[in-house]
């Protein structure tokens, strides 16, 4: 029985195949699919649903409904039995479908008569395509033969899809692929606007062809691609050098037994014998596992089924040949779209990428944060872009709103064009700024630092005027590398960031690791709430040897040159205390062995927990200085997790709670004598930064663009009025935003 299935589904999809070839337009293609299949399968419907848009399903073919319901019949996803395959992405087989939850009647197809109903995801690799039903008269349900030789059918038609072979054009009613204008709302993870053309990272794998004619030759051919790919997982894994960790050895030896799995392989040669080729039966297991990935809720399933997919695609790469180099060249302008990517392989991209396209992501992870360090704009969640765009396609990102464009009208790439040259107009404004100093109109003097965490963020320093580095983000050298830096390599980059800064402070944070940034070398950490976790100086003080080499680096690099260390998620005294501790053996132990110490050592600590703006006075007076650390200090004190965009805007910096708790840590900071910063998204924004000049922070460090629209708001104002108008405001509980804004609108600014 099982090689007479295998035979009939063979003849199918050979069937299929020479409909495929055959000349003539999309329509009479699907048309005789859904013949073939009905024929095939002794039914007496077959039907053909695609996405007219992300939430709209149309009946573009069917062999036994009513013929003027094609491409008039349209479901929302979720809707009717249809719908609900299309949404979840499982079979519905039912021998009485009216009965079924959600059915919903279609009297102008002429369904009623055909109560049994087989419907399956037409998907490929998570991209859902459509839906292909089967019905019959007689009240049955399918065997689970028929399901599965109608799910092979599907892949088929996925891949046909992929190639073409259903596409639209002016004279057919058919969705048009890659053709039409885009609008991806996505999330904000780093500002600014660019224009260019697309750059896939990873470039889709095309199944040229998805039918085998020798089941047994495209056996052999899965076997010998099976084979390359363990050897190529051991000597992958071998050369990770991980360390002996027990937890992430077994992660990464559960990775090598996925790569072993016979049941994996068992599928794809059932698959096959059905009438696929090796890479189609790859496809269709890996699709059937996307599925799974996006319904699993159990983090570790998610992970395990994120392995299983990043397996398929290298098996797919190895079948197919079709490797990241696809010998396309990169446009003058690349803007690159992605699934996700590394830190490592962005930085391989460095400059001259003008902006990043991602569809996962954070904006906190690892892609965002190097992307804020090479001032390029980035948009995340940006669902199904990699399945949308093309190598070279025209782009837009708008940074600030999260919106990206593809294939845009000329209307809203002219307007896209006017907001990036009013934006290059303003900055070649706010140049002339660079070597003025950033005081207010009463005098007041506030210094204005930059952020950094890569060698090519320094030449930012001279253009855009910033006196120093305010905080130096030392994790970036350890999350690009498989393995921990050594301190002499550490020692070399930290004295190449002190020679490029010219004399000017170089504050380096020590490492921030955990929560949204984990090591690839380090043992992953189950926590509920990682932001709220085993991070920053916690990992340090218990990971002694990797602080104590950091520290070590630190104090070589500077070789007779000032040293700012800053100690990061302080938040108790106790934890600065034992970190200043470590930091002064070390420079005992490196006077001990007659190195070359700092001329100077300055040691201060983050502030990025309310508990301690209710650290005593005897905290601040034990600091050289104090950073706010705002982004961190914002979401608990608000209880807001920056990561979730329901909540991450929701609160405002400006409130009366928040300007309170600043308050208090400026009146700390001013009874110890210690000097005070803010540092973080807020200190780069304009309003933001003159309300914290005005209330008594004089330091802020921003990223290198926001130092000119700072710099240039504080030329123009009187601190001390802008003081007062807070304060009246805060007094008689009005809103300060709308105090500030209101004041600013009073006052002469020059555009």
């Amino acid at each position: 029985m099982a090689k007479r299935r295998g035979n009939d589904s063979r003849r199918l999809l050979r069937r299929l195949r020479d409909t495929l070839a055959a000349p003539g337009e999309s329509q009479d293609r699907l048309d005789s699919i859904t013949h073939h299949i009905a024929d095939s399968m002794e039914t007496e419907v077959c039907s053909i649903y695609l996405f007219r848009d992300a939430e709209t399903l149309e009946l573009c073919a069917s062999e036994g409904l009513k013929t003027e319901a094609v491409h008039q019949t349209r479901l929302r996803l979720g809707e009717g039995l249809v719908g609900r395959v299309a949404r979840t992405g499982r079979h519905v087989n039912t021998a009485d479908a009216p009965s079924e939850p959600g059915f919903r009647f279609m009297p102008e197809t002429g369904e009623e008569v055909y109560p049994s109903f087989l419907g399956v995801p037409i998907q490929r690799v998570g991209e859902r395509l459509g839906v292909l039903v089967v019905q019959s008269r007689e009240a049955r349900q399918f065997t689970e033969d028929e399901i599965y030789g109608l799910e092979v059918v599907a892949m088929v038609l996925a891949e046909m899809t992929e190639l073409g072979a259903f596409s639209g054009n002016d004279n057919d009613s058919l969705p048009m692929e890659h053709h039409f204008p885009v609008l991806f709302r996505g999330t904000a993870g780093q500002e600014g606007a660019a224009e260019g053309r697309v750059w896939l990272h990873e470039p889709r794998v095309v199944v040229a062809n998805p039918v085998g004619d020798d089941p047994e030759t495209e056996k052999a051919r899965l076997h010998e691609g099976i084979a390359t790919l363990r050897s190529r997982v051991d000597t992958m894994l071998a050369e990770a050098d991980m360390g002996p960790d027990g937890d992430h050895a077994q992660v990464l030896e559960t990775y090598r037994m996925f790569a072993n799995s016979r049941s994996w392989q068992k599928r794809m040669e059932e698959d096959i014998d059905l009438g696929l080729s090796a890479e189609a039966a790859v496809e269709k297991e890996q699709s059937q596992a996307r599925a799974r990935l996006e319904m699993a809720a159990d983090p570790y399933l998610r992970d395990r089924l994120h392995d299983l997919d990043d397996l398929s695609n290298r098996l797919l790469r190895i079948l197919t040949g079709q490797g990241s180099d696809t010998g396309a060249e990169m446009p003058d302008d690349p803007i690159l779209v992605a699934r996700n990517i590394g830190p490592a392989d962005l930085l391989d991209y460095g400059r001259k990428l003008k902006a990043v396209v991602l569809e996962e992501g954070s904006v906190g992870s690892h892609a965002a944060i190097v992307a804020r360090a090479l001032a390029i704009p980035l948009v995340i969640h940006a669902s199904r872009i990699t399945s949308e765009a093309l190598n070279g396609d025209p782009i837009l990102v708008d940074g600030d709103g999260g919106i990206v464009h593809l294939r845009p009208e000329d209307s809203v790439a002219a307007a896209f064009r006017d907001k990036i040259a009013m934006q290059a107009a303003a900055q070649s404004r706010y140049a002339g700024l660079r070597d003025l100093p950033a005081e207010g109109t009463c005098g007041t003097r506030v210094e204005l630092f930059m952020n950094a965490g890569l060698m090519a963020d320094l030449p930012s320093m001279e253009g855009s005027g910033a006196e120093g580095v305010g905080l130096f983000r030392t994790e970036l050298q350890f999350l690009t590398r498989t393995r921990v830096p050594r301190r002499s390599e550490l020692a070399a980059l930290y004295a190449r960031v002190m020679d490029a800064a010219k004399g000017r402070p170089v504050v380096f944070r020590t490492l921030d690791i955990g929560s949204d940034k984990v090591l690839p070398y380090m043992k992953p950490q189950d926590e509920p709430n990682p932001a709220m976790g085993w991070r920053a100086i916690r990992v340090g003080l218990e990971k002694r040897g990797v602080l104590r080499m950091q520290l070590q680096a630190l104090i070589r690099a500077a070789a007779g040159r000032p040293l700012h260390v800053m100690f990061p998620f302080v938040a108790e005294a106790g934890e600065y205390d034992a970190a200043h501790r470590m930091l002064m053996e070390e420079l005992a132990r490196e006077q001990r062995l007659g190195h070359n110490l700092p001329s100077d050592i300055r040691v201060g600590s983050m502030i990025e927990t309310p508990s301690m703006a209710f650290a005593p006075v005897s905290f601040f007076k034990s600091c050289d200085f104090v950073s706010i650390g705002g982004n961190d200090l914002k979401q608990f004190f608000f209880a807001a997790d920056r990561e979730n965009e329901l909540v991450r805007r929701r609160y405002d910096t400006l409130s009366e709670p928040f300007l309170a708790m600043l308050d208090q840590i400026i009146a700390r900071c001013e009874a110890a004598g210690v000097k005070l910063s803010f540092c973080g998204e807020d200190a780069g924004r304009p309003v933001e930064a003159l309300t914290f000049a005005a209330l008594g922070i004089k330091r802020l460090s921003m990223r290198p663009a926001s130092i000119g629209p700072v710099k240039h708001l504080i030329r123009h104002t009187n601190l001390c009025d802008l003081r007062k108008v807070i304060d009246q405001a805060r007094a008689d509980g009005q809103p300060v935003r709308r105090a500030v804004t209101e004041f600013l609108a009073r006052i002469d600014i020059p555009r």
